[in-house]
């Protein structure tokens, strides 16, 4: 059966379903809720998953396929559980000049994680981004949410270890 014509329920009882169903409901329930209602429910809890994709895709009538292909369309959405800290490498073409491999070569050495990956302990996930728009900084990281420009192998590394709480 089509996901669009299965009964709409939450995949489970987590009262953050209350909040991604008000969104869809405040924009009538209709196709153009997809994307307001694919951030809602990113930020309700991390990352996107086939039985949210699925509830998303029942309560707006819509194939499952096309949720799902909106999904993986948008850089901004993941399917994958992210760590509890991110550390996000530009690779554009300025950072990338300026020795953005090696920033990703040494967070390897380091912590045995690739960009897309997050460590198996779940404590740090590592991403790259197309461009951040500060070329003059390059090359640029941001470590939770905190731009770092002009960054040297050596100072991400201290300032990882430091926002994992190890020694260093």
């Amino acid at each position: 059966m089509f996901a669009y014509l299965q009964k709409c329920e939450p995949p489970s009882n987590d009262k953050r379903w209350k909040i991604i169903a008000a969104t869809m409901r405040k924009l009538g329930n209709e196709r153009q809720a997809l994307i307001e209602a694919l951030h809602s429910y990113q930020q309700a809890f991390g990352y996107l998953d086939k039985p949210g994709l699925t509830y998303i895709a029942a309560s707006l009538k819509i194939p499952l396929s096309q949720v799902y292909g909106a999904a993986t369309f948008y850089n901004h959405f993941t399917m994958k559980p992210q760590g509890e800290h991110a550390c996000v490498v530009c690779t554009g073409t300025a950072c990338y000049i300026k020795g953005a491999a090696d920033l990703l070569k040494s967070i390897f050495n380091a912590q045995g994680v690739k960009p897309g990956e997050t460590t198996p302990d779940g404590r740090l996930s590592i991403l790259t981004a197309r461009c951040f728009g500060a070329c003059g900084l390059a090359p640029v990281v941001v470590v939770d949410g905190d731009v770092v420009g002009r960054i040297t192998t050596d100072v991400l590394e201290q300032r990882l270890r430091k926002v994992l709480g190890h020694a260093g």
